[in-house]
């Protein structure tokens, strides 16, 4: 009996509008983000290595210790971070752009509601 229970809380809860909002918003989220990556590591990185000396930002890294025959090298990897740092750059200023639409969007809904 409590199992059925369970099962229907979880199907009310699954079935909320802001569950489903949430789903579809991570789903989006995620889709902008691999926009985002690509945008940074294949239009935006590129003219920027071949501006400062032909570098791919990618492999742009510092050597702690150097491979060997039977370990990996030791690496910081800056290039890699740079790019990162940008998308998240990129997807942050989105985001703050976003907000500040809504927010006036429901300024002026809220007037209209008032003058009503």
């Amino acid at each position: 009996m409590k199992k059925n229970k369970t099962a229907e809380e979880f199907k009310k809860f699954i079935l909320r509008g802001n569950v489903i909002d949430m789903a579809v918003g991570i789903i989006i989220g995620a889709a902008f983000n691999k926009i985002v990556t690509s945008l940074v590591n294949d239009i935006i990185m590129p003219p920027i290595g071949y501006a400062i000396g032909k570098v791919n930002f990618s492999e742009l890294k510092f050597v702690l210790i150097h491979a060997t025959e039977t370990a990996d090298a030791v690496t910081i990897n800056y290039g890699a971070f740079i790019q990162t740092l940008i998308d998240f750059l990129i997807i942050a200023l989105t985001v703050f752009v976003m907000i500040k639409t809504f927010a006036k969007l429901a300024g002026k809904r809220s007037e209209k509601e008032e003058a009503a």
